[in-house]
């Protein structure tokens, strides 16, 4: 396999490529972090104390919302640097972005994990995500290959 097409990602996917990456470990978060809180509140209330109980209710309302207004805030930084013309070429041995100003080359023995979405491919180290290939980048044929490639080597995972 030796696919090589050119692709300037938009600023929308690029957001839902990180959104759909991070999906599981900030479900995780969230949720940890939401009975903690409610958890304090409970005590709080308990103990006499209800100014920091509604304090901690309000809090594990309003943490979920920072930490999703600050991914995305994260992700649109790194915009400027991402959604520029960039020539991806998939290879048997792993895949390369190429734009003027970087390369990234990563071998597919690298990726612990890949978990395709409708849009994207998405690349996880370790269970960290660690990149996406836009699928709009490929054409059909060249979508149902990378598939098949994936599927074969026994990385490619449903959620």
């Amino acid at each position: 396999m030796d696919i090589s097409v050119k692709y300037q990602p938009t600023e929308d996917e690029v957001t839902r490529a990180f959104t759909h990456g991070f999906k599981k470990q900030l479900t995780i978060l969230y949720t940890v972090l939401v009975v903690a809180l409610i958890g304090g509140a409970a005590y709080r209330f308990a103990s006499g104390d209800p100014g920091m109980g509604i304090g901690a209710l309000v809090a594990a309302v309003l943490s979920p919302l920072a930490g999703t207004w600050w991914l995305r805030r994260r992700a649109r930084k790194m915009l400027a640097f991402l959604c520029v013309p960039t020539t991806v070429r998939v290879t048997d041995s792993g895949y390369e972005c190429r734009t003027e100003e970087s390369t990234t080359e990563m071998r597919w023995t690298m990726f612990s994990h890949v978990y395709p979405t409708p849009e994207f491919w998405l690349l996880y180290v370790n269970n960290q995500p660690a990149a996406f290939l836009p699928k709009a980048a490929f054409d059909t044929a060249q979508q149902a290959e990378i598939d098949a490639f994936l599927a074969a080597r026994k990385i490619s995972r449903s959620r």
